[in-house]
């Protein structure tokens, strides 16, 4: 009995403790449902609250979405897009883009550039030639991808030259030697191929004769000698002749002289040695070797600007022997510098500077040796006259990794200005989250308590975070938003934001600065501004100047002066000559007046109140090369009707083409538009046009469509453009309504002196290059 009454009270107390369980475990089963819910509503309110609706996220999104605004705004404004180029070759690195040209003169000190020699080809629109004559794109073209072709040296064969120069392979990232011939003095040059190409870098293509044979001393400085080549099969074969010197030279030339030969060259890697400012010569009896060092080697070891280093062939002139030298000073291959020999023996060397004699470009990066040129080889013609290869360079060293480095600084500034701006609004704060040093509630051993060391990083941080809030909030304390000093630190936060901004657009996508020329069938050119003007607008005449001058293919400034007291040139600062023509009879038709002294065939007519980018006229420049046949321009109209009626740009996009280039802002045909202008058949619109003192430009359109049965007109659409008369408030044509209509009248006389053009209607959005679209 006891023991079943025992069993009986067991069997009870187990059914309480089982009904209690089973109590416990469903309230906890409720109770974490109900954390759960609880949890995951939490998380996605503090998901809602803290990214997507919270003060800060907001302020850092509309920042954004304002500075990027600005930045695309001023991108557009101040840059047009920037070149395509090919997968391989012309690829701008950190070495430059370096390129060759000619120059001629009586003497190696009166060199000018080809382009001043006003030499014509005219089968690629090209009068004057102008440098650069041989690039990484006519050596790439020939299928040899190039990034940029420097340290140009001829070797002349009668009336052909041939020319050898670095080419750095774009594919293998080397310097191989290629070379180049002409037949017409330089003017242009067929690539021939690469003529010596080793496993390591080579430059600096030293040629010379010597007993009937040809020798070839490029820089192999990376292999650590200078090596000497034998033509085998001139000028695409050479073998290895021999070794002169083991030692690693730069830039090394070999001059016959008082009747020794004296090898020049500069060892960088020699202890002590200055780099781009040490200069070593040996001596010999023969250019073979072998070679003995000067007493006083090294004849330079000073700073890089001293002109040390090689620079080109020297010369003899007047009995005199020169040597060119590189200025290193700012950049690598910063200047030439020239120097005249007066002493040269076994133990003796002394040299003094002269003046080289030629004129460096005033248009800065847009000039093909705007940043730097370092090399030139002179050389006497059968003709007596002499001529010059040069290389030179619009980049300077570097440029690419210096851009990079100041664009990114400036954005990270920017970022730095925003999240002041945000703790000044009191919508940015520095919490530092709790779980990064969480306390567990784990009862822990002693060993463990040297985890939570006062000095530990997450104590130091949470200490940084508490003094940075306090911080924060004494700077709230003492600028407020809603105060004069307030607002005046937001305004200036914000003035020094759009400086930042447009301070890394410039340097991260502006490019290097310049605007460059486009190359068409193998050559550069130039061409005359002519514009038209008169007292009252000289205001828009000196920024005119100014701004266009420094553009890379314009030779000169034409300005046609048709009232008042001309302005002294002196008062006109420009890159190039400027020329005012003064007329005697205020007429519109002045703009078209024969001109011998223009020497370029291209003349691009611009109304000096018109402001585009340098970019904008190179490409229009580049299209007229295509069709130089054509006008070519930048303001199309369609005239259409019975009568015709004059219409503007937006009426002729609607009907989809036009029929008329406006010549205010055109090129054309120096030669051909002037005299067909002045020609007795066009008397009768030249009356029209001085009746109305209007519609010049509408008659010169009909003069084209009556001389031609193709298409004569050309539109190429400028990235933007600026009316400055609307600023300065002398714009001729003041009143739209009056002016169209007498251009109307003007398209009906016209068409019943030389026929209708309403036929000769072209297309936009025609050219494979998306210029006219």
């Amino acid at each position: 009995m006891g023991s079943s009454s025992v069993i009986s009270i067991k069997g009870i107390n187990n059914n309480i403790s089982n009904n209690n369980n089973n109590s416990s475990s469903e309230n906890n089963k409720e109770n974490t449902n109900s954390l759960c819910d609880m949890s995951l509503k939490c998380w996605c309110r503090w998901r809602w609250d803290h990214c997507f609706v919270s003060a800060s996220f907001l302020f850092f999104l509309v920042s954004f979405l304002i500075f990027a605004s600005i930045a695309c705004l001023f991108a557009w404004l101040t840059y047009s897009p920037l070149h395509e180029r090919p997968l391989f070759g012309c690829q701008h690195d950190t070495e430059g883009s370096w390129s060759i040209g000619v120059f001629y003169g009586d003497s190696p000190f009166s060199l000018k550039p080809i382009e001043a020699k006003n030499v014509r080809i005219d089968g690629s629109a090209a009068w004057p030639v102008a440098n650069p004559v041989v690039t990484c794109a006519s050596v790439s073209e020939a299928g040899f991808p190039s990034n940029f072709v420097a340290d140009p040296f001829l070797y002349v064969q009668g009336d052909i030259l041939y020319l050898f120069y670095e080419t750095k392979n774009s594919i293998t990232l080397q310097g191989d030697i290629g070379v180049s011939k002409s037949f017409d003095k330089g003017a242009t040059w067929q690539h021939l191929g690469v003529a010596l190409d080793e496993d390591w870098h080579l430059s600096y293509p030293y040629i010379f004769d010597y007993n009937g044979q040809i020798y070839m001393m490029p820089e192999s400085s990376q292999k650590g000698e200078l090596r000497l080549y034998k033509a085998i099969n001139f000028p695409l074969q050479w073998t290895l002749d021999r070794v002169l010197l083991k030692k690693p030279l730069v830039d090394s030339i070999i001059v016959n002289y008082n009747l020794k030969y004296w090898l020049f060259g500069s060892d960088h890697s020699g202890f002590g040695t200055r780099k781009n400012g040490q200069l070593e010569i040996w001596y010999s009896s023969s250019p073979l070797g072998p070679w003995k060092p000067h007493k006083n080697n090294p004849v330079h070891n000073t700073d890089k600007s001293s002109g040390a280093r090689n620079g080109g062939r020297p010369f003899l002139y007047d009995g005199n022997l020169y040597r060119m030298g590189q200025d290193c000073g700012e950049t690598y291959g910063h200047r030439l510098r020239a120097f005249k020999v007066e002493i040269l023996t076994k133990d003796r060397y002394k040299e003094v500077e002269v003046s080289l004699g030629i004129n460096e470009s005033l248009k800065g990066r847009n000039s093909w040796i705007g940043a730097r040129y370092h090399h030139l080889d002179v050389q006497k013609l059968r003709s007596g006259g002499w001529i010059g290869v040069m290389d030179g360079d619009r980049i300077p060293s570097g440029d690419s990794v210096h851009r990079i480095y100041l664009g990114c600084t400036a954005l990270l500034l920017l970022a730095a200005l925003i999240i002041l701006a945000g703790v000044l609004l009191g919508v940015v704060n520095y919490n530092l989250p709790l779980a990064w040093c969480a306390h567990s509630s784990v009862k822990r051993k002693d060993g463990f308590s040297s985890w939570e060391h006062p000095y530990a990083l997450c104590c130091r941080v949470r200490r940084f975070s508490t003094r940075l809030n306090r911080t924060i909030m004494s700077v709230r304390g003492r600028i407020k938003p809603n105060t004069c000093s307030g607002r005046l630190a937001l305004t200036i936060i914000f003035v020094l934001g759009i400086a930042l901004i447009c301070t890394g657009v410039r340097y991260l996508y502006g490019g290097n600065g310049a605007e460059e020329p486009y190359y068409w069938k193998g050559h550069y050119s130039q061409f005359t501004l002519l514009t038209m003007t008169y007292d009252a607008r000289l205001w828009n005449l000196k920024m005119y100047v100014k701004h266009y001058s420094r553009c890379p293919s314009v030779k000169e400034i034409v300005v046609v002066w048709n009232k008042g007291k001309p302005p002294e040139l002196s008062d006109l600062e420009s890159a190039v000559p400027v020329r005012i023509r003064l007329e005697e009879k205020n007429s519109l038709n002045n703009r078209f007046n024969v001109d011998p002294l223009i020497n370029t065939r291209a003349v691009l007519e611009l109304d000096d109140d018109i402001m585009m980018t340098c970019d904008d006229v190179e490409r229009g420049f580049r299209v007229w090369r295509e069709h130089p046949d054509r006008i070519v321009g930048f303001y199309p109209r369609l005239t259409n009707g019975s009568p015709l009626k004059y219409r503007d740009e937006k009426y002729a996009r609607s009907h989809g083409g036009y029929n008329m280039i406006l010549t205010g802002a055109a090129f054309i045909d120096s030669e051909f538009a002037f005299k067909r202008y002045w020609s007795e058949e066009a008397k009768a619109g030249r009356e029209v046009v001085d009746k109305y003192f209007n519609c010049e430009d509408v008659l010169l359109n009909f003069l084209y469509v009556n001389a031609s049965s193709s298409s004569t007109v050309e539109y190429v659409r400028p990235a933007w453009a600026i009316d400055t008369s609307k600023i300065s408030g002398v714009a001729i044509s003041r009143n739209t309504q009056v002016h169209y209509r007498i251009r109307s009248d003007c398209l009906h006389k016209f068409s019943q002196m030389y026929g209708n053009l309403a036929s000769r209607k072209s297309k936009f959005n025609g050219r494979s290059d998306g210029w006219d679209v």
